[in-house]
């Protein structure tokens, strides 16, 4: 006869051990290796990150400086061929099937874990035991379920925390979390980042991928007033607590009376809340595309039904293939008002792009910018320039 284990559960019981286990582990790389580690958005109390780590260790065998190093190597190299495991270069089925294997084999890369590993934790724990016996956690978690739960349960619930993050975190989120779901933000191309569903409770928060995308450095994923990033209620908790420190968050845009023209104060707020611009522009500018729309459909439906199916690129600046580009440029020919608003956005978006343009400069863009868009005669656009300026 197997033994039973300490705790004698029904098998819902069993289930719901699992599932508080498993999120367990999902906290501690949500808040421990990504906000904490990986992007510096807070720091934790010693306390917290030493269980994080020893959980981490137990659950998962994963090392933290490999980690924050491969997820550092994404942001910096997405949607490329550098990019250790991006579903638009290596397909959807390998990285949400195999995703852990691409993990395993980005781990083992020396460069690496030296361009960006930097900042994790180095101590005698680390070096001794969590990074050279990762396989004995896992070992040890394993006899310690069967002791509590028996040895078949004890057995299944093993599998499934052996499971859990290789699924969730390596395969869903990097793999679904840039190729299906809906974009708050329309960060830079080639940038495929999606948030998967707004309410982020059974992957911690992650499922605000596109979210964090935008705003790397921010401790809080969640952006839209529908959305829900339960990573960050535990946070605010812990804070409360006194038990962590939130050092990063996602800019709030604020408003003030449109001025004259835009100063330095407009520039820095502008470019700080560029996610936010691009949004608004691309609501406001709706009508004009709708009445385009229908102006084109009585006289040219070829180039109505070419536009309608390019809504996203000229609104929110998608990126297109060659072919598509060529079409657009042709149905634009038969629209002023549309061509204007594409050029105008795609201006816009270069103020924050040009990296190597001073202050003053980037300053006389904006102002001309602003000036041209006013003199367009198009009502949304003089309106959006008007707001523009009132960026605070």
């Amino acid at each position: 006869m197997f033994f039973s284990g300490l705790f004698d559960l029904p098998w819902w019981g069993h289930v719901v051990a699992a599932l508080a286990l498993t999120h367990v582990t999902i906290a501690a790389v949500t808040i421990f290796l990504h906000r904490c580690q990986a992007h510096r958005a807070l720091d934790l109390h010693p306390v917290v990150s030493h269980f994080f780590r020893f959980w981490l260790w137990l659950t998962t065998g994963m090392v933290t400086k490999e980690w924050a190093a491969i997820h550092r190597k994404h942001h910096a190299k997405c949607e490329t061929s550098d990019d250790p495991h991006s579903p638009q270069v290596l397909g959807i089925n390998r990285v949400l099937w195999g995703g852990v294997l691409l993990y395993a084999r980005e781990s083992h890369n020396r460069e690496t874990m030296e361009r960006y590993g930097h900042g994790t934790p180095d101590d005698w724990l680390e070096r001794n035991i969590y990074g050279r016996n990762s396989f004995a956690g896992v070992t040890l978690l394993f006899g310690l379920n069967v002791l509590a739960f028996g040895v078949v349960p004890g057995m299944l619930i093993w599998l499934v925390q052996m499971a859990w993050i290789p699924f969730w975190a390596a395969g869903v989120i990097n793999g679904i979390g840039h190729y299906w779901g809906y974009r708050s933000w329309d960060v830079p191309a080639p940038d495929a980042s999606k948030n998967i569903v707004p309410w982020g409770i059974l992957i911690g928060g992650e499922e605000l991928h596109n979210n964090h995308h935008a705003f790397p450095a921010s401790a809080k994923l969640s952006a839209k007033w529908y959305e829900f990033d339960i990573g960050w209620m535990y946070i605010r908790i812990l804070e409360m607590l006194g038990l962590s420190k939130v050092k990063k968050l996602a800019p709030k845009p604020r408003f003030s009376a449109p001025k004259p023209a835009a100063d330095f104060d407009t520039l820095h707020a502008v470019i700080a809340n560029r996610y936010d611009v691009l949004s608004r522009y691309a609501q406001s500018l709706k009508r004009t595309y709708a009445e385009e729309i229908e102006r084109l459909a009585h006289w040219s439906p070829r180039d109505a039904e070419m536009l309608k199916s390019l809504k996203r690129a000229l609104l929110r600046g998608q990126e297109l293939a060659e072919h598509e580009r060529l079409r657009l440029a042709e149905a634009l020919k038969h629209s002023r008002a549309l061509a204007t608003l594409v050029a105008m956005r795609q201006e816009l978006a270069a103020l924050w792009e040009r990296s190597s343009a001073s202050k003053e400069q980037l300053l006389r863009q904006l102002q001309d910018w602003c000036h041209r868009a006013e003199a367009s005669g198009i009502a949304p656009l003089m309106d959006f320039s008007r707001r523009l300026r009132s960026y605070a």
